[in-house]
């Protein structure tokens, strides 16, 4: 693939010399950016309440139902790597353009879908699309903004992350329960502003492209996103369509463990891999890896099933579950722009890692005491504590690997750590969905007896079309189990606020990673 530059210091690809940017110049670019990252991540989330729906007008089966999810996580987990080595090597701006387009067309297929198959197809698409925007989104910001300056930056796009991910649930509540437009809106509603942030990225993003004459490890991309994928699919199938203990776990597991074995024989003796596996001798990179993959189990194996809490658990409808969840937002929002302004001035951030953690662990242990009765107010101060300790954390983990790792392997080691969490967040939803469906099923058997028991995991109630006795009896049930799962996640937290603590505080860097790079260049770097 040609690019506009040939070795030697980076110049602008829109002809410009790379220098130092004016703050004007990355809030432009910055807008557009993070205007994409919103839209990729809203797609992850803005069905969650609008699946009922979606399911019944299209007839589709129960297992439609979870697929219509995971296909599109499967596909955005499954290409970060690739798309974060493709910006190692050529243009980031045509690639987030890329990236942006197929979520446009994937938003526009969804959005007219006449049946379910049509609609697990889109749903492919736009995965390829936000795995490429989540993935190159960090990246583009690392080469433009220096480490000591990105706390600011990095805490207003973990902010946008946070917000994408939570206030997905309320917009799609919003959107189903507006006679005028319906769940077909839940994708529809991303197009216009994918659509301007690829004219604004367009007009404001310059970035330099170095020519780098190497091969793509395709074979290894395609081990790679082959072995997660099917490991994912079980993670994903077992518990529903078969037993956690089953051949068909020995049969899926087998092959996604020893394509990943290959993938990583593979990476080990081509020259330019996909995933460079030096980067984990860095222990920094291993740490803020590990740490995200824990803290995605955590968070995203949690939250996605409160707005299931607050529709069954509290009897609320779609919309008011979506406005339950602001207290989430706001406190993710507050801390992680605080949090990183504070880093961008004192340049000092483990501090603010170590207190995000455990505050994430005390919201965890918090969300762990719900049931039936609790309050609104009472749930409302739990998820803030919860979203506080989450903007803390999440994207300062990115930050923390930047500032470690030399500039030319900036690509890799963000897309990376953005695999790890997406891998993290969705084996979290699969694994704790598979235990709330199982918990479920128990308590079920437990006060209606066998029979309610063997269905009372596999379909959610319709509370409206029970009688007051069952369906106080069945609101404890989901409110008794979705305290659980908070009860697991806790653990899992506390090891993410482990490995933070084994971090070593180091400087942050005063040089962009385009800077870093012509610098490195210079002295004979690769």
């Amino acid at each position: 693939m040609s690019t506009e530059t040939d070795a030697g210091p980076p110049t602008g690809n829109d002809g410009g010399a790379t220098g130092t940017r004016s703050r004007r110049d990355v809030v432009q670019a910055m807008s557009g950016l993070m205007l994409g990252m919103f839209v990729s991540i809203l797609a992850s989330t803005v069905v969650s309440n609008a699946l009922p729906r979606i399911i019944a007008d299209l007839r589709g089966s129960q297992s439609v139902y979870t697929w219509v999810v995971t296909t599109e996580l499967l596909a955005m987990t499954a290409t970060v790597p690739l798309w974060g080595k493709l910006a190692d090597l050529y243009s980031r701006k045509l690639l987030i353009q890329l990236s942006l387009g197929l979520f446009v067309v994937g938003s526009l297929i969804a959005g007219f879908s006449p049946n379910v198959e049509v609609l697990i197809a889109s749903r492919v698409v736009q995965g390829l699309g936000a795995g490429g925007m989540t993935a190159l989104a960090t990246i583009v910001m690392a080469a433009m903004i220096p480490p000591r300056e990105m706390g600011r930056y990095a805490g207003i796009f973990g902010a946008v992350f946070g917000v994408g991910t939570v206030a997905g649930p309320l917009i799609g509540g919003v959107l189903v329960d507006t006679s005028w437009l319906g769940w077909r809106w839940c994708f529809f509603i991303g197009v216009p502003f994918t659509l301007a942030s690829i004219i604004l990225l367009q007009r404001t993003l310059r970035l330099p492209v170095v020519r780098k004459e190497v091969e793509v490890d395709y074979l290894g991309a395609a081990l790679i996103v082959g072995g997660v994928s099917t490991l994912l699919v079980w993670s994903t199938l077992a518990g529903h369509q078969f037993e956690w203990a089953s051949g068909w776990t020995a049969l899926l597991v087998a092959i996604g463990v020893g394509l990943l074995v290959l993938a990583v024989w593979v990476e080990s003796r081509v020259s330019d891999p996909i995933v460079p596996l030096t980067i984990f001798a860095n222990r920094t990179v291993a740490l803020t890896t590990l740490a995200s993959a824990l803290v995605g189990v955590a968070m995203f194996g949690g939250t996605v099933f409160l707005s299931q809490y607050f529709q069954i658990g509290m009897g609320k409808t779609p919309t008011q579950a979506g406005l339950m969840s602001l207290p989430m937002i706001f406190g993710l929002l507050v801390s992680s722009t605080v949090a990183g302004s504070l880093i961008t001035k004192w340049g000092r951030w483990k501090v603010f890692l170590v207190a995000g953690g455990a505050i994430m662990v005390g919201g965890m242990l918090l969300l762990s005491t719900i049931d039936a009765n609790t309050t609104v107010f009472t749930v409302s101060l739990h998820m803030a504590v919860l979203g506080v300790g989450v903007g803390m954390l999440m994207q300062n983990l990115v930050l923390v690997a930047q500032n470690d790792v030399p500039a030319r392997d900036l690509g890799a080691t963000t897309s990376t750590l953005t695999f790890f969490r997406s891998l993290g967040g969705t084996i979290g939803v699969s694994a704790l969905g598979a235990v709330l469906a199982t918990r479920v099923e128990t308590l079920s058997a437990e006060k209606f007896g066998p029979v309610a028991g063997g269905t009372g995991g596999s379909e959610v109630p319709d509370l409206n079309l029970l009688p007051e006795p069952v369906r106080v009896v069945v609101r404890e049930i989901y409110a008794t189990a979705t305290a659980e799962l908070f009860l697991i996640g806790a653990p899992i937290a506390l090891l993410a606020l482990v490995a933070v603590l084994f971090l070593k505080e180091k400087p942050l860097k005063t040089m962009s990673g385009d800077e870093r790079l012509a610098a490195e260049m210079a002295g004979g770097g690769h």
